[in-house]
């Protein structure tokens, strides 16, 4: 069930989807760049054969050789990229050079028949086209200056070498280019692409995980927003905002909860010194009791806004074993009235990082908590080692869909046999969460089986 909920988030992936469009666009670049070169080839227009030709022309001009009087005597075509076809090719390619009244000073060893000039034709057109044997030629002018004296080079080639040039020449080494180009256009710039936008998200999936990481006890931590883009920056300033308010709540809750305790710490007191002051009977009792669970419910929340401010720890050192002698100690007249065993088990020398104060509370209300739910003539085992403590009791325990709820603030078990508010537990899994333990519970059939096990 998890796969299509992965691939849509891939799929989402702002890092996906600028891959997959830069692919879309390199593949629609090389497709029009195809498409542009098959139409042109195809085509074969004249536009295209004149340009050719003109072009050629042009080149030619700086190969002329002149002689010592100024006149042209020959035409250097040894870096002319197919200098062969003037001597293989007669009726196809020709060249000549005239002079300003139209006389042929210089010219191939073709057949060609060239279009006749005079002095009032001239100077011939830039480019021009006749037939020769039937056959269309393409021609094309340049003018050469040359010690005060004007020339006209003018080179002309048939439309079917044109034709053969390119497809024998131009259209493959135009496909080769093609495809280089693709391949360099998809891989080379495609690593760029993702190596840019791996660097990029960066500091956002350094961001997410300092989100993450943000819980009630590091409310008061901010995202940076030195290092993320400028687009993502705005965003990253209102989150820190809703943090402050968030903060600003959460403080507000906690201060009203341990003052709401401490007020009604000695309204309570008083009441219970009036009340033991009433004569022996049902109702002094009752109201005792009363009172009496009111105290252990204000103490509670007191505990319960102590261990929520992680301020309020101080870590140091501490031998577990020790702590939970300390914890037995304080319960072993509860134990007794219970008729219930307390045994201690494990390595005598564990050390732990650790609030002292907060881990016997910890300690104290899972005792607390099992030694209410224990039998009579039952045991309650508390092993300690390196990085486990591990409480066992052997009482009725819980449903196995209740074991969810045994740290929820408030929750009570229908079995309870005492008048607790259903805070204890809660504030177990608050100490541990501030020092970074695991606090678990598992059914050990009879009764449960409290884990604490500290992180490395």
């Amino acid at each position: 069930m998890a796969m299509p909920w992965a691939r849509m988030i891939r799929f989402n992936s702002l890092a996906v989807k600028v891959l997959l469009a830069y692919v879309a666009g390199a593949a629609l670049t090389t497709a029009l760049v195809v498409l542009v070169v098959v139409s042109m080839s195809s085509s074969q227009s004249d536009l295209l054969s004149g340009a050719e030709v003109a072009d050629t022309t042009h080149d030619m001009v700086d190969d002329l050789v002149f002689d010592s009087q100024g006149n042209p005597v020959d035409l250097d075509v040894t870096d002319f990229d197919v200098e062969w076809v003037f001597d293989s090719l007669k009726q196809e390619t020709a060249y000549r050079v005239l002079d300003d009244s139209g006389k042929v000073a210089l010219a191939s060893a073709s057949e060609v028949q060239w279009p006749p000039y005079s002095a009032a034709s001239l100077p011939p057109p830039e480019r021009f086209v006749f037939t020769h044997a039937d056959v269309r030629m393409h021609g094309a002018t340049a003018v050469v200056e040359h010690e005060g004296r004007v020339w006209y080079l003018q080179f002309a080639a048939s439309t079917r070498f044109l034709h053969l040039v390119y497809r024998a020449f131009a259209l493959p080494f135009t496909g080769l280019g093609i495809a280089l180009f693709s391949l360099v256009l998809l891989f080379v710039f495609g690593t760029c692409v993702y190596v840019t936008l791996k660097y990029t998200f960066k500091p956002l999936r350094d961001i997410s995980n300092l989100a993450a990481a943000i819980s009630p006890r590091s409310i008061h931590a901010r995202l940076p927003t030195a290092s993320v883009p400028a687009e993502i920056a705005p965003l990253v300033e209102s989150f820190n905002h809703v943090l402050m308010r968030l903060e600003r709540g959460y403080r507000v809750q906690q201060e009203f909860l341990a003052k709401a305790a401490h007020e009604l710490k000695t309204p309570l007191a008083l009441i219970r010194a009036q009340i033991e002051l009433l004569d022996q009977g049902h109702e002094r009792g009752a109201l005792l009791n009363d009172v009496e669970h009111m105290t252990r419910q204000v103490h509670q929340l007191l505990h319960l806004a102590e261990a929520s401010e992680i301020q309020s720890y101080r870590f140091a050192t501490v031998n577990v074993r020790e702590v939970v002698r300390e914890t037995v100690d304080y319960l072993q007249r509860m134990a007794d009235t219970a008729q219930v065993k307390l045994l201690v088990g494990g390595d005598a020398d564990t050390q732990w990082l650790a609030d002292r104060g907060a881990l016997f509370t910890l300690l104290k209300n899972l005792l607390e908590n099992a030694l209410q739910h224990a039998p009579r003539g039952s045991d309650i085992h508390i092993e300690v080692d390196a990085d486990t403590l591990t409480l066992r009791d052997h009482g009725p325990g819980v449903n196995k869909e209740h074991l969810v709820h045994l740290f929820e603030r408030f929750w009570r078990g229908a079995h309870r046999r005492d008048h607790g508010a259903g805070l204890g537990l809660a504030i177990c899994q608050e100490i541990a969460t501030a020092h970074g333990w695991t606090l678990s519970v598992q059914r050990a059939d009879p009764g449960l089986r409290f884990q604490l096990i500290r992180q490395q």
